[in-house]
């Protein structure tokens, strides 16, 4: 199982990015997936997260829309798509998958839960 990120960057505010997360070893469509991010000396959190049928999605209140979560099937990739990045969404991004799997619409984005994780990717959001 493993995740592999590519989309980071800098940008200005106002501006947009799309995060990739390429899975091997398994196939994402069976996986609820999230996105998390973390800036030094605070916890990661999570930000975007859709349940493994695609038909459940949860944002945090602040990237409302302005992100969206998708995932392409037949290339076996999640993708973060950021719109109007603000300097306040500066951060690690991560991309993750929960093996065992989440049933409760609740805990969708409870990072706990999540324990296959890509590398993590910088987003910088400045003028």
């Amino acid at each position: 199982f493993d995740l592999v990120e590519s989309g980071g960057g800098s940008v200005q505010p106002g501006g947009s990015l799309r995060l990739s997360c390429e899975a091997s070893g398994f196939n994402l469509e069976t996986y609820s997936i999230g996105w998390f991010r973390q800036v030094p000396g605070e916890e990661r959190e999570g930000i975007s997260c859709m349940s493994a049928s695609g038909m459940n999605t949860k944002y945090i209140e602040s990237v409302k829309g302005r992100f969206t979560i998708s995932r392409d099937v037949a290339k076996n990739t999640m993708y973060l798509q950021m719109n109007n990045l603000k300097p306040e969404d500066a951060a690690v991004y991560y991309c993750a998958v929960p093996k065992a799997g989440i049933t409760r619409y609740q805990n969708l984005c409870r990072l706990e839960f999540y324990d296959i994780w890509g590398q993590g990717t910088q987003v910088t959001v400045s003028s």
